[in-house]
């Protein structure tokens, strides 16, 4: 697959087909490459709600309203719709369940190494708390990286995708309990197949020029 060519033809999806819904194997896929998503010093401070029964993308759709009901549509038709949630801070457990993880993943050769990557994580982790302030903002921009993981995988796998971030928050944290659970809405992201009705399939992709964005040191 060439990358550059997924790059010059996938764009942000406007209307989906209902009737077509993508294969679970591949989902599946998609899914495992979202689990495999980077993230500094591998925090991985995200959570994921997945919508593909009718009813449960009503249950997102109910914070599409008022200046976001435009939003509706692409979460009731696409084929399935996640719902991207960053921790609001880095826990002493989630913390721990990583060190856990990393070491049931054969990573570290000795203790040495284990305490080396607590170390290195807690320093991070408290630098952005209590040194920068802005934790859950840190914490979020690992979550966008995920975001545009899955959207080059989607177009990769020939799948249709639209990331919205026009939704009441509030509504999404009250209907699955955000709040309870330690975590923010960041973003929602819509996949499955176009529809002929939409309109941005047939325009040209936009883009400043490499002269406004690149500078040569």
């Amino acid at each position: 697959m060439d990358l550059l060519n997924v790059a010059q033809t996938r764009y942000t999806t406007k209307a989906y087909d209902a009737s077509r819904t993508i294969p679970a194997e591949q989902f599946e896929r998609l899914l495992e490459i979202l689990r495999l998503a980077p993230s500094s010093i591998n925090i991985q401070p995200w959570h994921f709600f997945i919508a593909d029964r009718p009813e449960a993308k009503q249950r997102l759709a109910k914070a599409l309203v008022g200046k976001y009901a435009y939003n509706a549509p692409k979460v009731l038709d696409a084929s399935h719709t996640i719902l991207f949630c960053t921790k609001a801070d880095i826990s002493e457990l989630h913390l721990e369940n990583l060190l856990n993880q990393d070491a049931a993943s054969g990573r570290f050769k000795d203790e040495a190494a284990k305490q080396g990557q607590k170390d290195s994580r807690t320093g991070y982790v408290d630098y952005y708390r209590n040194e920068k302030g802005d934790i859950q903002r840190w914490a979020e921009n690992q979550t966008f990286i995920a975001l545009g993981q899955m959207l080059l995988a989607a177009g990769i796998e020939g799948i249709d995708a639209t990331p919205i971030g026009g939704f009441d928050e509030a509504i999404l944290t009250q209907e699955l309990q955000l709040t309870e659970q330690g975590l923010i809405p960041s973003v929602l992201l819509c996949l499955g197949y176009r529809s002929e009705q939409d309109f941005n399939a047939k325009l040209p992709k936009s883009r400043l020029d490499k002269r406004e964005i690149f500078t040569q040191l």
